[in-house]
């Protein structure tokens, strides 16, 4: 489905209003989609479909998977969430998971940035030298 350009204005405009101190607002988020519901303005599939498409991918953004092949200690877990948080800001959502695959090391993925201080990536970059 082919977004109108003033549907992808309006949806960016409503995208910036959903945001309280920096952070994406769950509730203002319902009460808008729910508004554009309920007024049905001109064009209004494609605002939402544009809205919900920038909603998701700042949720993404604000999302880290921190993967380690062992399960990481108390204080490990703390600086790694500090670093992030630092580097990311507030509000960021972080959850831990164990990979046994990655052998040691940590992956970080944030969004579409992705950190592999992994002895897996480490062994395939120096497989990758030699052939």
């Amino acid at each position: 489905m082919k977004i109108s350009k003033q549907a992808r204005r309006d949806a960016k405009e409503l995208f910036r209003s959903s945001f309280v101190n920096g952070v994406l607002d769950p509730d203002r988020v319902r009460q808008i989609v729910a508004k554009v519901a309920e007024a049905k303005p001109r064009g209004y599939v494609g605002i939402l479909t544009h809205y919900h498409r920038l909603v998701k991918l700042e949720l993404e953004r604000r999302t880290a998977v921190v993967e380690s092949a062992v399960p990481l200690g108390g204080d490990l877990r703390a600086g790694v969430t500090q670093q992030l948080t630092k580097l990311y800001g507030q509000g960021l959502s972080i959850a831990f998971a164990e990979n046994p695959a990655l052998l040691g090391g940590l992956r970080i993925k944030v969004g579409s940035d992705v950190y592999d201080g992994s002895v897996r990536a480490r062994l395939n970059a120096l497989q990758e030298s030699f052939g």
